[in-house]
């Protein structure tokens, strides 16, 4: 993936949480490989990316106006970049819903589609024939362990990672004739100020259309226990960029990257059975069946995996 000068990387979605971070720490690379292109929908939030970027703005950090739902925008915002060259996509914008699905239309289950999958497919066909060209290239997707492992109460976000899985793995197979790679970064829960306020605002919603149990479940299992794996899982936006930028600066990018450790013992059990009754019902027992357990589990895991564990214990 070497080059004989900085890359272009082109970020969507730098407005806040990780395409902030990620935008900053590539713009700020000791060695100055790379020339990033920090979009976001509404420029009225570039103040904080202006601020965290320091003297990297103007320098090896430019941003612009780009809304992924708008072929026009892109468009316009490709037309800006010379020879329209981008040797780094990263797919970072994305929006979130949360609620049982009776409460939910279509239309806001087509708004999360638009962005998470069609935006980013709208990206993807802009920047491709350029890379196919140059035979080389490299397309990020910030996808999520929810794209790999469906949870409750998330059907419609769930639904629109694993379509950016699908399409990702199938176009990876064509573009490794062309020397372009794709490579799929999976979070688990990212303590940000978006997730944040979805939270909020999903604690204050009524629901209208679901039947007093579901609502029940949603509002005294789902959302403690929610509240329960961000408080102890939950990774940092500049944890997550770090596992970002080193798929970026591999020589053989990885096509899976799972940026949570907890998560991948989860995530195993769909190939230890086939059928898939084992994640199911285990998922459905730790929440619904062992409240206690699940969160003592959680609890457990991050003990397990967590920094300042293994520096006591570690030899001196």
């Amino acid at each position: 993936m070497g080059s004989a000068g900085p890359r272009t990387v082109l970020i969507t979605g730098c407005s806040s949480g990780i395409g902030l971070r990620l935008a900053v720490q590539l713009a700020q690379d000791p060695g100055q490989r790379f020339q990033v292109i920090a979009t976001m929908r509404d420029l009225q939030k570039r103040e904080k990316l202006e601020q965290t970027a320091g003297a990297a703005l103007g320098r090896t950090l430019s941003i612009r106006h780009l809304d992924v739902c708008s072929e026009a925008s892109v468009a316009q915002c490709l037309g800006g970049i010379p020879e329209r060259r981008v040797d780094v996509l990263v797919n970072n914008a994305g929006v979130g819903l949360i609620g049982p699905i009776e409460s939910i239309s279509i239309t806001e289950m087509k708004r999360v589609f638009e962005t998470n999958f069609f935006g980013a497919v709208r990206m993807v066909q802009a920047v491709l024939p350029g890379m196919k060209l140059r035979r080389s290239g490299h397309i990020v997707v910030m996808s999520s362990v929810m794209g790999l492992q469906g949870i409750v109460f998330n059907d419609v976000y769930a639904a629109s990672k694993f379509a950016m899985e699908g399409f990702c793995e199938s176009l990876a197979v064509q573009l490794l004739q062309f020397h372009v790679f794709v490579s799929l970064v999976e979070p688990g829960p990212v303590n940000t100020d978006f997730e944040l306020k979805l939270m909020e605002d999903v604690s204050r919603s009524e629901f209208p259309g679901t039947d007093p149990a579901t609502l029940r479940y949603f509002q005294e299992v789902y959302l403690p226990a929610s509240r329960e794996i961000f408080s102890a899982m939950g990774q940092s936006p500049e944890d997550v960029a770090k596992a970002v930028v080193q798929v970026i600066g591999a020589a053989r990018p990885p096509f899976h990257t799972l940026t949570n450790p907890l998560y991948t013992p989860l995530t195993a059990l769909k190939s230890v059975d086939p059928s898939g009754e084992l994640s199911v019902r285990t998922y459905h027992s730790l929440l619904f069946d062992y409240g206690a357990l699940f969160r003592l589990s959680v609890r457990a895991l991050s003990c397990l995996t967590c920094r300042c564990c293994r520096r006591r214990v570690a030899p001196v």
